[in-house]
This record gives C-alpha cells, structure tokens and sequence, in this order.
C-alpha cells in the first residue's frame, strides 16, 4: 500500500511538468509577498499550526519556485524545533520535507528517559491543487481547495513502543480550503485531517487507548495591516491515543512580516495545552522562512 501511496504523487507531479512545460515558457518567481503562507511545523506551505490549501514558493503558474525554514518553539518544559524545505510546481503540486525535533531537556529525567531526550521524526509530504484559486479569482467566494499526504517516521521505535504507540510511522491525509479576501483584508483557511498522530507523530501513531484514524480539524484567520504585515490566530484539534498521558487542542497567535520578497519573519505565541503528563505547555515562538 505504501508502495502505491508513493508512486501516486510521483505520477501526478510528473503529468504537472509535462503539461504545464508544453503549454508556456519557465518563470521564476511572480507571487505577491505572504501570498505563499507562512510555512507550518510538518513543512508544507499554511501558518505556524495547520496546513493551508497554498503552494510553498515564489513560483506562478508558469514556473517552479522553493521555500525553507526554520522554526524554535521553547516551550514551559520542552523545547521544540522544525527545519524543511518545499518545492513548488507550477503552483499547481508541492513537495516538502521537515524535521521535528523535541528535546526532553531537565523533564527527560523526570520522565525516566534520561536528561535532554530528543524525539524526533522526518515528514515527507506531497500537496496539489483541486480546485479554486486564493488569490486571483476575487470575483468568486470559491477557495482554493489542496488535497494532500503526510508521511510521517518518527525516531526511537523501542521507547515509543514502550509507551504505548503502535506504530512508529503513520500516514496523515487532508483536505485544504483557503481563500485571500482582498477587498476585506482577510486570509481564511480551514483542514480536515485523517490522522492516527500522537503529538503530531513525535510519539507515533495508534496507541493502547486509541488506534483509529480520525478527522481532526485545523483553522486559521489573518489580517492584512498592510501587505507586508499580517496578523492572525490559528486552532487545532488533536487525536488522545495514548493512556500515559492526555493530549490537548493548540493554538497560537502570530503576526508575519516580509522584509523582502524572499524573506518573512513569524512570532507569536502558542499553547499546545499538556504533553507527557505536563501541562500548559506554552511559550513564545519565532519562525524564519525564505522563498524563491
């Protein structure tokens, strides 16, 4: 099964280049400024929290663009981290890469794992456009409308068995929906994942209380102070798989400034309530992303 889940975004990027390469000359570069998103914590193109329907890149239509990033999140007993790269298609087929890293810092002791612990997981994700345009179709209240795969391998198989996890890889799919409201200001965004994630896959997937697929959500509104500078806040639901320890709801705030074209800063703040039996797990974060 995994073997054709691969094979299938593989196809559809290659029948992309094809088709969009015979219709019209290559151009780099084109998009407004934020009009890609932010980057997300699994990598693809969104806020800090959810996944948006948007393509990562300064690319058009017409041509193939890139983003990275790189985001620090220290938390009130963690410390977590997330670093990655997209690719953009024709703004039409995404790819991304991202790395999570979790460390345990003094409450790995606590925990009995030891001082400083880190969890972490690889995210390959693939990401196309249905339907609508965000942007460019401001006559109409159609979104653009994303499907996409999340592949997820977490690290530390032994520990994460032990701590009732039934898998150490899992499979995240979601349906995207966003729209850019010039005339209002607004960015709005709204995903439904299917998701077995036990802390979005830091601690695997399934557990000893849960080993179902769910369909969690994840929301976002902006606002537009100006086009270089935007506001916003951001929901996200979760799945309570393991036993051990109870998980919670996120959200956060942010606000995003491009200083150029090709680079954004994001701050906020963000609450990801308890994790590993500790609560209010909050703190400030700071993400940097570049796009080409």
């Amino acid at each position: 099964m995994n073997r054709v889940l691969m094979l299938a975004p593989a196809a559809l990027v290659g029948f992309c280049i094809v088709a969009n390469a015979e219709a019209r000359p290559m151009v780099f570069g084109g998009k407004l400024p934020l009009t890609r998103g932010a980057t997300s914590i699994e990598g693809g193109a969104g806020g800090g929290l959810s996944t948006w329907a948007l393509i990562g890149g300064n690319q058009t239509e017409d041509g193939i663009g890139a983003s990275a990033f790189y985001t620090a999140v220290p938390l009130s007993d963690y410390d977590f981290t997330a670093y990655g790269f997209a690719i953009g298609l024709f703004d039409r087929v995404e790819l991304s890469y991202a790395r999570q890293e979790f460390d345990t810092g003094e409450t790995g002791a606590a925990l009995g794992i030891g001082e400083g612990f880190t969890f972490s997981q690889d995210i390959f994700g693939v990401k196309a456009r249905v339907l609508g345009d965000a942007l460019y179709e401001q006559d109409s209240w159609m979104p653009q409308v994303a499907i996409g795969l999340q592949y997820k391998q977490a690290d530390e198989e032994w520990l994460l068995g032990a701590l009732g996890a039934d898998d150490d890889a899992g499979l995240d799919v979601y349906v995207s929906a966003t729209k850019i409201l010039l005339d209002q200001s607004l960015v709005l965004s709204a995903t439904v994942r299917g998701t077995r994630a036990n802390q979005f896959g830091l601690l695997g997937h399934g557990g000893d209380q849960d080993d179902d697929y769910h369909a969690e959500i994840e929301v976002s509104g902006a606002y537009m102070l100006t086009d270089r500078v935007i506001v916003g806040a951001e929901y996200r639901t979760r799945p309570d798989n393991l036993g051990f320890a109870e998980e919670e709801r996120g959200y956060d705030v942010f606000a995003a400034y491009a200083l150029t074209d090709n680079v954004t800063l994001v701050g906020g703040y963000v609450d990801l309530g308890s994790i590993a039996t500790f609560d209010d797990q909050d703190g400030a974060y700071l993400s940097i992303q570049i796009g080409f």
